[in-house]
């Protein structure tokens, strides 16, 4: 009996924490004040896309059980490196000095950090072993070159949506108790919430919607993607790119988008940027309206009017059917066709935008013949 209910406490333990790594969606005052969101269906009771069925276009013919037979046993061979990648152990107190040039770190997939005019903005930070709700699926390849602990004073995390390889909840629960403020699409916060991060620390933000951080501006710009955290109910809060805007220097993330206009519009908008980081990586053809491919990540760059970009969004876990370095690759002969200055830095390197920067193409080294 003793065995039986120490069983069932563990059970209950591991489903407990489990849901709690679901989140919570946004649910009464809170949800009726997202509604009134241009971008929120109500008739779909769910957030959509510029072009509303987007979505189900995509879906159409696609068989999920073969696609997860193919992800689990006929993607690339190479999916995964088999060897520890690159890294270098960032000097924080170089990085924290002030300076008029974007400092930045990436830490692999979309996670990276920056110093923009002395501010800290923590972009989609994922430090957990796997970037799923359960340990044992979608582990990262290597683990972050720094512990958290390590990390110096973060006034800003900026999440771009409440998928698990970019809003982690034990990456977020250990911020809780610090003064880091946090910034979202609407509706994030409701997952904040329930992971104890306190009202007054969330900010959530609409489509073209800005905040003043100091004298910076960080805008809420659109993208083509989707939302959930338990599956196929999803879509119940807003998934966003951003823009940064300081006195002197501006930069643009994606998020996880498709390819659309938004680009195009956000660069006439705001561009030209002295940087981007866009995504190229985990994409299929079969997910290109909410993934682009990587001669769209070149395309996309370049409506945003970007001078440098840093593809994100690869390098550390294995979401697609390509090989880890195919992206990296693909992208490279997109940047040598449009002229494009590609700035790839191994995990932890600082990289400071007005400096030269000789990029090594380090993946290059790793690539297994086929």
């Amino acid at each position: 009996m003793k065995n039986l209910a120490l069983s069932l406490l563990i059970l209950f333990s591991f489903v407990q924490f489990h849901c709690k790594a679901f989140g919570k969606d946004p649910h009464g005052a809170h949800l009726e004040k997202i509604k009134s969101s241009t971008h929120f269906d109500k008739t779909r009771e769910q957030f959509v896309n510029r072009r509303p069925d987007v979505l189900e276009k995509m879906r159409e013919g696609q068989n999920f059980f073969s696609l997860a037979f193919k992800f689990f046993f006929g993607g690339d061979k190479n999916q995964k490196p088999d060897v520890k990648l690159p890294e270098e152990k960032p000097d924080f107190a170089e990085f924290l000095k002030p300076d008029e040039s974007i400092k930045f770190i990436w830490f692999g997939h979309s996670t990276f950090l920056v110093n923009i005019e002395g501010k800290i903005l923590f972009f989609d930070p994922v430090f957990s072993e796997s970037a799923a709700p359960f340990s044992f699926m979608v582990k990262r390849f290597q683990d972050a070159v720094v512990k958290l602990e390590e990390l110096p004073p973060i006034d800003y995390i900026i999440i771009s949506h409440d998928h698990y390889d970019h809003l982690d909840m034990p990456t977020i629960e250990f911020f809780k108790n610090t003064n880091t403020k946090f910034i979202t699409p609407l509706g994030v916060i409701s997952h904040l919430k329930e992971w104890g991060v306190p009202e007054d620390r969330l900010t959530e933000l609409d489509w073209w919607e800005p905040i003043e951080v100091g004298k910076i501006k960080i805008v809420c710009t659109p993208a083509q993607h989707f939302s959930g955290r338990r599956g196929m109910n999803g879509n119940k809060t807003l998934w966003s790119s951003w823009t940064v805007i300081g006195q002197k220097e501006r930069f643009y993330f994606s998020g996880d988008s498709g390819y659309d206009v938004h680009f195009k519009n956000i660069g006439d908008k705001f561009g030209p940027f002295d940087l981007t980081f866009i995504e190229n990586g985990q994409y299929n053809p079969m997910w290109e309206a909410v993934h682009v491919l990587p001669e769209q990540t070149a395309k996309a760059h370049l409506d945003l009017k970007g001078k440098r970009l840093v593809p994100v969004h690869w390098g550390m876990f294995n979401l697609s059917l390509h090989s880890w370095y195919e992206p990296a690759e693909s992208l490279e002969k997109q940047a040598e066709i449009y002229k494009i200055d590609l700035l790839t830095p191994k995990f932890g390197q600082i990289v400071k935008i007005r400096e030269p920067n000789l990029m090594e193409r380090w993946w290059k080294k790793f690539i297994q013949s086929e």
